[in-house]
Order: C-alpha cells, then sequence, then structure tokens
C-alpha cells in the first residue's frame, strides 16, 4: 500500500480484517520509495493499493514509471484517492491501473473498497 496517511492505513487494514480477508501489508509512505522498494522483492506483491497525492512524487507518475517496466506490466495497481475528478480517474486507467476508487468516509465504505480490491489480486 503506497499511503502517506496513517489513518487511511489503519482504515483500510481494519477492514480486511473485519472483512475476514487476511492479508499482509507493506505501507510506503512516500512517492519515491516505490520503485526502489519493488526492486528489491523477488516476488511482486499481490496488488498494489495506491493513492495519488503523496510526497516526493506523485502517484500519477509512479503509476505510469511502474508500467513503463516490463518487470511490473503484470502487477495490478488500484487507485485509492480523495480525488473524484474525472481526469484523474480517466488517465490513471489509461496508464493501466485496474480500478479507481475514492478513499470512502465511513469503514462502512471501506467494506466495500475492500472487496474491489480482492477482486482483483493475482
Amino acid at each position: 500500500m503506497v499511503e502517506d496517511d496513517p489513518d487511511d492505513v489503519e482504515l483500510l487494514q481494519s477492514a480486511f480484517s473485519e472483512c475476514h480477508v487476511a492479508a499482509s501489508f507493506h505501507v510506503i509512505m512516500q512517492g519515491d520509495k516505490v520503485l526502489p522498494w519493488l526492486a528489491a522483492q523477488e516476488a511482486l506483491p499481490n496488488i498494489m493499493v495506491l493513492d495519488l497525492n503523496l510526497p516526493k512524487i506523485h502517484g500519477k507518475q509512479i503509476l505510469k514509471s511502474i508500467y513503463s517496466e516490463a518487470t511490473y506490466k503484470n502487477l495490478p495497481v488500484v487507485i485509492l484517492t480523495t480525488s473524484s475528478a474525472q481526469h484523474d480517474k480517466d488517465y490513471c486507467l489509461a496508464e493501466g491501473a485496474v480500478d479507481y476508487l475514492i478513499k470512502p468516509i465511513t469503514l462502512e465504505g471501506y467494506h466495500i473498497v475492500v472487496n474491489n480490491i480482492i477482486k482483483h489480486s493475482i
């Protein structure tokens, strides 16, 4: 999960737990740490949940960088952001994101997000 807000991380982790979905999370809080972390992994994660508004490097640039590398072409990336701007959604989906979700304001909303994330994981 690439997210700089600890509250959003906690909400998503709680929602996974409440939905009885076993998942291990590695949280990256700065955009410039994503590609080095991926490069250091022996295997790709099952899915990446990516916020757009991040320190150091914006999520759109991270997404573009991920899918410009052949090694990461099969990594499903779900955007989870506060931006409801259509141009952001269009850009991310055109760049290869498998889904674009707006951060909910309730834990129940996060349960729906969990179900959407699960359907895209490999």
